[in-house]
Formats: C-alpha cells, structure tokens, sequence
C-alpha cells in the first residue's frame, strides 16, 4: 500500500467507482426505486378514483361513459396498473414500518423483505382480481 502511495504521490489510494455494465443493483435499491414510481402512480390513480366518483354524483349516463371507459381492455390494463401500484406501495410501507421499529436490518432480512414486496403485491393483486372478475363484479370480458 505504502509502495502504491508512493508511486501517486501523496494521494491516497481509493477504489474505482464500478462501471454501469459490471454494477448489479440492489434488490432493496430496485424496490426502494420502484416503492417511489408507484407513489407518484398513486397520484394519477386517484384522479381516476375522483373521476368515478364525480360520474357517479352527475347522474348515470355520465357514470356509465366512465365505466364503459375503464371497462375496455386499455381501462382494464390501467386499473390492474393501479391496483399493483396501490399494493406494493403499501407493502412497501409496512416493510419500512417494520425497519422504523429497529428491526430487519441484516442483509439477508433485507433482501426477504425486498422479494417479499414484490411477490405479496403481486399475488395480492392477482387474488383482487381473480375475485372481482370471478365473482361477478368485473366488466363482461
């Protein structure tokens, strides 16, 4: 070490930053950036959450354009968006609960945790709509 010093000078030795092809980014990184995208998701979501909600308080032709809207398969595909947005922003958030109580810190947990967010909002979100569309409640596919 002192020869590799010697040889730069007075600068001290420091690891080179990795380069974008050999970097493989963190399970929790992903999440961590994915927890933030369905946040801002979550905004456009509940526009069209009000929008319902103002068609159902203006009458039912308006209501049912709204609904025949988000009954077609572009709708259907936004909504379904919407509903994994929803879960896995709250999954996300009860695994940052949980690290605010102190707990979940070791990187193994950390990991867990990580796949775990993505694989409950996941099947969470399969299960709702395998529900609404099975029981009925679903639009006429």
């Amino acid at each position: 070490m002192a020869e590799a010093n010697a040889k730069r000078g007075s600068r001290a030795a420091r690891p080179l930053s990795p380069h974008l092809q050999i970097y493989k980014m963190p399970v929790n990184m992903l999440m961590s950036i994915v927890h933030r995208i369905t946040g801002g998701a979550l905004y456009v979501g509940t526009l069209l959450v009000v929008w319902v909600l103002v068609a159902a308080a203006s009458g039912p032709d308006y209501f049912a354009t709204v609904t025949g809207l988000l009954g077609t398969w572009p709708g259907l595909i936004v909504l379904f968006g919407y509903t994994w947005a929803l879960l896995h922003h709250l999954v996300g958030g009860l695994r940052h609960f949980l690290w605010d109580t102190g707990r979940g810190y070791d990187l193994a947990m950390v990991d867990l945790l990580s796949w775990g967010t993505l694989a409950v909002s996941a099947a969470l979100t399969i299960l709702i709509w395998s529900y609404a569309l099975l029981a009925g409640g679903g639009a006429d596919l």
